[in-house]
């Protein structure tokens, strides 16, 4: 190798340690079939859901939730046991701090909520949220008042934007439950 091929080899290689490199970590851990069965062991199916808002359902939703992060791609399945209703699995994404968080959650008929389950997660930082004790914090929470960041379902260090938005998206569905899906008091 001559002088100048050493010398521009050096230059290079230089250069390449001085431009700032965004890593993102695109992991996919579970499929919507296995997150289902993971939300709902019990049932024997599960049926999509497709919903209609109104203006109205889609205001009271967001009053009654909170503060949200961007959301992406929104899913609803029945998950029925022998032709019954057992409640709701919901598949929803919410940005990280610049990447949608892929999760899984699901309410039973009475409102109370499942664990949350992690089918994606693509940030560098934050997916501790994948910890089994952290996302054992939703499971059987009932209702908006017990789903408020940092007192009921606590922080994670190092992934604060994540455990918040993930957290402020299940409020979201709470809300859209309470507000679409909720079934009628019995007469």
């Amino acid at each position: 190798m001559s002088n100048f091929d050493t010398g521009l080899f050096g230059v290079v290689t230089a250069a390449a340690l001085t431009i700032p490199a965004t890593v993102v970590v695109a992991a996919e851990y579970l499929s919507i079939e296995a997150a289902q069965r993971a939300v709902f062991p019990e049932a024997d199916a599960y049926e999509p859901v497709v919903l209609s808002l109104s203006n109205a359902d889609r205001e009271s939703i967001v009053s009654r939730a909170g503060a949200q992060p961007g959301h992406g791609t929104l899913r609803v399945y029945r998950a029925n046991r022998q032709g019954g209703s057992l409640g709701y699995v919901f598949v929803d994404e919410v940005i990280g701090r610049s990447e949608l968080i892929t999760y899984a959650t699901g309410i039973d008929m009475h409102g109370t909520l499942r664990q949350v389950e992690v089918l994606a997660y693509r940030e560098s930082h934050g997916a501790e949220i994948r910890n089994p004790a952290w996302r054992r914090q939703f499971a059987n929470r009932n209702g908006l008042s017990e789903l408020v960041f940092r007192t009921d379902i606590k922080n994670i260090s190092g992934a604060t934007l994540s455990s918040e938005h993930v957290t402020q998206g299940v409020r979201w569905l709470v809300a859209l439950w309470e507000t679409a899906l909720r079934p009628p008091p019995n007469t």
